[in-house]
């Protein structure tokens, strides 16, 4: 089983999923966005969202089919997709080989997320471009509470987020 956690850039999805990696026997955890890097790396010219790139798309669902097929286990991966026809992309090529995906959409409410971004140390040159895509992923909640599972975040730091998560995950891990 592939875990996707979604939700707004600099919302906690990555600190939740390696929390999450921690809690499950032999997950894996995978950031789709060293896809982007390397892609970015071979086709120094491609500018903008590496998401808009077919390529990353493609490659994003094929690596994390290959870590799963090859290294077992939950796979976690944290990547903010915020395009109904990426995600349907994405999912579809990773369902089609059999691989069954959880989404699950971390939504934090607006102040609360402003607040993180802000005092986000570890990523801090990320800020202003994190602030920007806000009413971007606020646009996208239309079709992601119909795509995904929605955890409310606001009130609750990522470790309970990730034991919640876990407990509803190892039964059905369990059985498949």
């Amino acid at each position: 089983m592939i875990i996707w956690l979604n939700g707004p850039f600099g919302g906690g999805k990555t600190t939740t999923a390696n929390e999450l990696v921690g809690l499950l026997p032999g997950a894996h955890f995978f950031d789709p966005e060293m896809v982007g890097y390397f892609l970015r790396h071979v086709l120094p010219d491609a500018q903008g969202d590496f998401q808009d790139l077919p390529a990353w798309r493609a490659l994003a669902a094929e690596t994390a089919l290959q870590v799963h097929a090859h290294y077992g286990g939950p796979l976690v991966v944290a990547m903010t997709v915020l395009c109904k026809d990426y995600h349907d992309e994405i999912f579809t090529a990773i369902r089609a080989r059999g691989v069954g995906v959880r989404h699950v959409v971390l939504d934090v409410e607006h102040d609360e997320h402003v607040r993180r971004i802000e005092s986000d140390e570890i990523e801090a040159g990320a800020k202003e471009w994190r602030l920007r895509h806000i009413p971007r992923y606020r646009e996208a909640l239309s079709w992601l509470r119909h795509a995904g599972e929605v955890v409310d975040t606001t009130h609750e730091p990522a470790a309970a987020i990730a034991a919640r998560l876990a407990k509803g995950l190892i039964p059905t891990i369990s059985t498949s």
